[in-house]
């Protein structure tokens, strides 16, 4: 049984009942063509990641908001027609989608270009450029905020 194991593992085909198997060619190496060396070129830039980091997230924060927009429902809605209703939450949902937009789109592209400048600055690839940028991208988003409710009385 282990000659038979062994024949598997380095390929070699086996006079079993079960036909002549082909061992697996080793394929060569294709070097990259010029398009390709260009694609990612562009895709190695900075700019590029982070502007297009910004516009999906921007999709996803429009998706996001016009989903939970339409989960969200008025406490009133009792003497609200149903013609002023679906203005109503229409509107709701525009609002929310387009909010939810911003932030992703902002977090998006804050994040990308955070962690390019961070992967550039170390030469590296690796989980600490992530965990920088979050940091910044954290603090970035907070920055934006009020803390009048954090101050210690």
């Amino acid at each position: 049984m282990s000659s038979d194991q062994d024949k598997e593992f380095n390929n070699i085909p086996s006079s079993s009942s079960d036909g002549d198997q082909i061992p697996a060619q080793i394929q060569p190496l294709r070097l990259p063509t010029p398009e390709e060396v260009q694609g990612q070129d562009v895709w190695n830039n900075c700019a590029v990641r982070s502007v297009f980091s910004g516009v999906m997230g921007g999709g996803l924060g429009l998706f996001m908001g016009l989903f939970l927009g339409s989960l969200d429902t008025p406490l009133v809605q009792e003497e609200l027609t149903t013609r002023q209703q679906i203005v109503n939450q229409a509107k709701n949902m525009g609002r929310r989608s387009l909010s939810s937009c911003k932030a992703f789109a902002v977090m998006g592209f804050v994040f990308s270009a955070a962690e390019c400048v961070v992967e550039k600055a170390r030469a590296k690839h690796d989980i600490t450029n992530t965990v920088a940028a979050g940091c910044v991208t954290g603090g970035a988003m907070s920055a934006r905020g009020n803390f009048s409710h954090m101050q210690i009385a």
